[in-house]
């Protein structure tokens, strides 16, 4: 069985998809869709524009959501390939949703620009932090954030691969962490250049306004499961969509779960689709030996085995 992986923001480069738009008429329309759905030119900022434009949040969700739906669409036109599930980093369950058939594509593109801006506005910038931990287990990670709290916020927020887990919440606090992190062995613990403690209890504000703008949207029929990243399991009823996605803003995002879910399940084959091949990188750490493939241009979708 394949399945088909949606990286996540840290993902995104300048120039990403345009190869595909300069040698497919479907690229090009999907772009164009996504700037009528937005009103600006999406394709100006992901061809042209500049690393910090990217890196904006409220820019960056539909920047990544639109370059994966472009390179998800010549993917099924060029090689037929079907997944038997799917699944996303964060941000990329969206575009899971959206490959499956659960969500419209306009849908997606607007409520990701909606969901970048409600999450950078939930905390002013330089009270959140978030921060990458490496050589620490769960438990022994959960009781340092547990131990430096002090009244403050801060707990893990995406569980990468084994070894690789980033905390997030008051900068303060992730600071404190870091340095107790550090003192009990950590191999590295450093901040991240994110502009907000993603995934973490100080989001509420941001997951409230989320709400909001799903109620209206209408959830289509599952083509295949998703692998969501609040319960690392799969789920196909359009009625769950968007409580999961509303969970998801403030819940930890439990990656190694999800690849582990999709191994049990028969998957033999991870398919990435949209920019950068960060999510092929944690799958070979958490599936030794797994068959791990990405496609973001014209280059990468003539080496994909059909």
């Amino acid at each position: 069985m394949i399945a088909f992986l949606f990286p996540g923001q840290g993902s995104q480069y300048p120039g990403m998809g345009k190869q595909l738009v300069e040698n497919f008429a479907l690229a090009r329309q999907t772009y164009e869709e996504a700037s009528d759905a937005l009103g600006f030119d999406i394709a100006a900022l992901c061809f042209d524009g500049s690393e910090d434009d990217l890196r904006l949040t409220a820019n960056t969700q539909p920047a990544i959501l639109t370059t994966s739906i472009a390179a998800l669409r010549i993917l099924e036109q060029e090689t037929g390939l079907t997944p038997g599930c799917a699944a996303g980093h964060s941000l990329g369950e969206f575009s899971a949703l959206v490959a499956v058939g659960a969500l419209n594509f306009s849908d997606a593109v607007k409520t990701v620009r909606q969901r970048g801006t409600y999450m950078q506005d939930a905390v002013p910038v330089g009270v959140g932090a978030m921060a990458a931990v490496m050589g620490v287990d769960r438990e022994s990670l959960e009781q340092i954030c547990q131990r430096v709290a002090e009244g403050e916020i801060v707990a893990p927020a995406n569980f990468n691969s084994p070894g690789q887990i980033v905390i997030a919440g008051h900068a303060t606090a992730v600071e404190r962490a870091i340095v107790l992190a550090k003192e009990q062995g950590a191999k590295r613990a450093m901040l991240l250049p994110v502009s907000a403690p993603f995934h973490s209890a100080l989001m509420q504000p941001a997951a409230e306004r989320l709400e909001e703008t799903l109620a209206p949207l209408e959830v289509g029929t599952f083509r295949c499961p998703v692998i969501g990243n609040v319960e690392a399991s799969s789920y196909s009823e359009p009625q769950r969509v968007k409580d999961l996605l509303v969970k998801q803003v403030c819940s930890a995002v439990r990656w190694d779960e999800s690849v582990l879910e999709m191994d049990r399940c028969g998957v033999k084959r991870f398919v990435e689709i949209g920019p950068g091949k960060v999510l092929c990188g944690l799958v070979k750490r958490i599936v030794k030996g797994s068959d791990t493939e990405q496609v973001d241009s014209v280059d990468t979708l003539a080496k994909l085995t059909i």
